[in-house]
């Protein structure tokens, strides 16, 4: 790539960095509320002609640009080229191994299917797809400008929508998102900056003192947990614990007490920030006496926070594992003690995540809490960064995002979406965890999870876009040394495909994330959830040959209630939740507030639901914790998919996936109490096997036959008892006999 933008380009990308009423792609709400119908192909294809429409379309479009571009220029060849023999055999070889792959791709999951009840994934959206499609056709690297002038500027306004959405939206900051390939890079790259951060102030200092040009910033003085104070009288501890936006602006305050320009302080930078010297260099330089910095994020994190640890140079010791609680949210007074420590021996903390929708629990950590005591701390001298993975979570704040075209607010928006119950949102602590994200200084988001967005799109977003410029490198050839605004000069990506944000750009054009799209799309997925858990509840009970333990425990439960309340929720779940139609329950929910109160508490803080299946014999429930963790591996195995045969459609009645509790992430103690209340007995260091179900499909309670669940539970009935009778057989013992069983 070689040459320089044109003036146009150029002011179209100053347009686009400009006010949101100038921007040339900037989202706004459609003119009336979408329907639910028309935003997906759909499990048997319903909308396989406005597919074809527009695949048809993009082709159309993608055909015309390279047509109308040099008309004149020469064709690929003369007409008779198309018409030899070798032209046709290559065409029939490209059918028929693209006929080969598709029927093997039919052994796939079909994860538009209600029968799949795995991971966070179902369906794609339409114009996700379609955007996807075109994006594709015109093969944009999203790496440069250059590659990319129009999907750079989707992308630019993608992230700006993204951060709206999870309320990076101060008025005094300028918030700054953008697409990775998946959450796993986001965080690596909010661990980046994260610490770059942290080691910034150390480095202005050198810089302060040994660089003429920004001697006028010597007396410079930064708020601290004593109050302001001259930058250069600090000790390293103190400089690696000022305030955290205090840091992001710090270099900015610098080059205007200096009177010089930013690049100047950059400059001035270049040999003694972190980023160019490491780790080592810069402990044994400016911080001899302190430890490198810990990472703070709760056992339920994803593998990727140890991993972006270990890529960083901290190393995997540097990640401390924080206890949850029986809901799996960070327990705050164990979180409390830990910087209490750290404190105490002076040991840096460079960030702490709290999740938004953890993978195997659908928990939301207490954020809000986390929040207050990070500015506790801050004020005690011990500061850090707050980073949310909000990867499969992040899409669920849309349920708290007004939408402007008004009649939203209970999630109904006409008399075709009534399918989605009146006052249907997040618990009512869970929303606040929710509008604390807008206190973190990044967020990770995945569009492909809860975005219903072709892989791969995941997202990173800042709360203020300039800590984006402590993970900038650029290569001269690719971004004529930083004078073109580009993508790819931010964060680990190199080249990367514009048709990611062009998916994510046009599914958001259809479906805002707010309460008018995502948040009435994601409010019926976590109503289908609390559907699935009531109606887990309702056919396993407690007496049965087969029981369930859900791991999102009954509310009752979770106050400590005791057993005359539990009994009361589970009745109400069984005879007035789960064996109902949705217009029935509808209506009960409208009519009774306790009822609605219920159900908005019962199953996870998203829409994943965890359990674990036990058995009873005809001596009594299982205590054997082995026999019962053999049960829910038989059932994964039954309902997962492990051996595909080219052109055989997969012959699972249902998909489900599973997980473990680890007595080394959860504690002994976790484990324990999730074995008595399954009714076993854990041996030290014995995990505990489970099963995962999420519900991501908006139309599991209201297909062309009403409700699905029951047929989930019948086919995980049939699994288990199958999977527990042959167990009873290898031991000797007769699985009970109930109404249901067969045995």
């Amino acid at each position: 790539m070689t040459g320089r933008p044109n003036p146009a380009l150029l002011a179209a990308l100053d347009d686009a960095a400009g006010q949101p009423q100038d921007r040339l792609f900037a989202l706004s709400p459609p003119a009336a509320p979408g329907a639910l119908s028309a935003w997906f192909l759909g499990p048997k294809a319903e909308n396989e002609q406005v597919l074809r429409a527009l695949v048809d379309q993009a082709i159309s479009g993608h055909v015309a640009a390279r047509r109308d571009y040099a008309p004149g220029d020469p064709r690929l060849g003369r007409d008779e080229l198309f018409r030899t023999a070798a032209h046709h055999d290559t065409v029939a070889l490209i059918k028929a191994q693209l006929d080969r792959m598709i029927r093997s791709m039919a052994g796939s999951i079909p994860l538009s299917s209600y029968r799949n009840q795995s991971h966070m994934y179902w369906d794609t959206t339409l114009p996700g797809v379609a955007g996807y499609f075109a994006g594709l056709l015109f093969n944009q690297n999203n790496v440069a400008v250059e590659a990319s002038p129009v999907t750079t500027l989707l992308e630019i306004e993608v992230g700006r929508d993204l951060c709206r959405m999870v309320g990076f939206d101060h008025p005094e900051r300028q918030p700054w998102g953008h697409i990775t390939c998946d959450g796993s890079v986001a965080n690596a790259e909010a661990i980046w900056a994260a610490r770059n951060l942290k080691y910034l102030p150390l480095a202005i200092a050198a810089a302060l003192r040994e660089v003429p040009q920004l001697a006028a910033a010597r007396d410079l003085s930064v708020p601290h947990a004593q109050g302001r104070q001259k930058l250069l009288e600090l000790d390293p501890w103190q400089l690696m614990n000022l305030p955290v936006q205090a840091v992001i602006d710090l270099s900015g305050a610098v080059a205007r007490a200096a009177g010089v320009t930013a690049a100047d302080v950059t400059a001035a930078l270049a040999d003694r920030n972190v980023q160019d010297i490491g780790l080592h260099e810069m402990h044994r330089l400016y911080a001899p006496d302190l430890p490198t910095p810990l990472i703070l994020t709760p056992a339920t994190a994803h593998y990727s926070w140890p991993k972006g640890a270990a890529l960083l140079g901290l190393g995997r010791a540097a990640r401390v594992s924080l206890p949850v609680d029986d809901n799996g949210r960070i327990e705050v007074p164990a979180l409390r003690r830990i910087l209490d420590d750290c404190l105490r021996r002076r040991q840096p903390v460079m960030m702490a995540v709290g999740v938004l929708g953890t993978t195997e629990e659908g928990a939301v950590d207490p954020l809000d809490r986390i929040a207050d005591l990070r500015d506790e701390f801050t004020g005690r001298g011990l500061s850090f960064a707050l980073h949310a993975d909000a990867a499969w979570g992040g899409y669920f704040a849309a349920m708290l995002r007004p939408s402007k075209l008004g009649g939203a607010d209970d999630l109904i928006i006409d008399d075709s979406d009534k399918d989605a119950p009146p006052g249907m949102h997040l618990g009512a602590a869970v929303e606040g965890r929710f509008h604390a994200a807008a206190r973190c200084e990044t967020l990770t988001v995945d569009p492909h999870k809860a975005g219903f967005i072709p892989y791969p799109a995941g997202a990173l977003c800042y709360r203020d876009g300039t800590m984006r410029d402590l993970v900038t490198f650029t290569a001269p050839v690719v971004f004529h040394d930083g004078v073109v605004p580009s993508m790819g000069v931010y964060g680990i990506e190199g080249s990367k495909p514009g048709a990611a944000p062009a998916a994510v750009w046009l599914s958001h054009a259809v479906i805002p994330p707010d309460q008018s799209g995502y948040g009435r799309l994601l409010a019926k997925c976590i109503f289908a959830s609390r559907r699935f858990y009531a109606a887990l509840v309702a056919h396993f009970p407690p007496e049965g040959a087969i029981t369930v333990t859900p791991f999102q425990r009954l509310p009752a439960e979770r106050r400590g209630q005791g057993a005359e309340a539990v009994a009361l929720e589970t009745r109400r779940l069984r005879e007035e939740i789960a064996c109902v139609e949705d217009d029935i329950l509808l209506e009960r929910l409208r009519a009774d507030p306790a009822l609605m109160r219920l159900f908005r508490e019962i199953g996870s803080d998203t829409s994943i639901v965890t359990y674990a299946f036990n058995f009873r014999t005809s001596q009594g429930l299982n205590r054997d914790l082995g026999l019962m963790n053999r049960l829910n591996e038989a059932i994964f195995h039954a309902l997962s998919l492990e051996r595909v045969v080219p052109g055989e459609l997969p012959d699972k009645p249902m998909f489900v996936t599973a997980s473990e509790f680890t007595a080394d992430t959860y504690g002994q103690d976790f484990i324990d109490r999730f074995a008595a209340r399954a009714g076993v007995v854990a041996p030290p260091g014995m995990g505990v096997r489970f099963l995962i179900s999420t519900q991501q499909n908006p139309f599991l309670t209201a297909t062309a036959e009403g409700d699905f669940i029951p047929r989930l539970m019948q086919i995980l009935d049939a699994t288990a008892r199958d999977a527990a009778a042959r167990i009873c057989d290898e031991h000797g013992l007769r699985l009970h006999s109930d109404q249901k069983g067969r045995r």
